[in-house]
């Protein structure tokens, strides 16, 4: 039986979280530079009827209920759930197995409307 050597915790200098954060950020900031407008509107309008409805949901629930279509690069949904999230439409709601047959049942944030977003919704 081979057993895999676990740490605790990080060992001090090998994982340095600010390029990790920074190399997020140029990621985001490259798919979105390379997102077409129109798919980013789309998105944007699909988040935000999905965040309406106040119930957790993942990006393969705005293709299945046909909001929008898939982007030309996966890269495309991270870019377009952190700016709703950064927006205060969206927040975390946990993480759950993709619904994407693409990915093979990988493990993916779900997220739901935020109590301003849905506040603001109603009004």
């Amino acid at each position: 039986m081979t057993q895999q050597l676990q740490f605790p915790e990080p060992v001090e200098g090998v994982i340095d979280a600010a390029a990790g954060e920074a190399a997020k950020a140029d990621g985001i900031a490259r798919a979105t530079a390379n997102t077409t407008p129109e798919w980013a509107d789309a998105c944007r309008a699909a988040i935000e009827t999905m965040a309406r409805r106040g119930v957790p949901f993942q990006a393969a629930d705005l293709v299945a209920e046909g909001l929008v279509d898939e982007p030309d690069h996966p890269a495309r949904w991270g870019a377009a759930f952190n700016a709703a999230a950064r927006a205060g439409v969206i927040e975390e709601a946990g993480f759950v197995r993709s619904k994407r047959a693409t990915v093979h049942g990988s493990i993916c944030k779900q997220w739901t409307g935020t109590a301003a977003f849905l506040a603001g919704a109603a009004a």
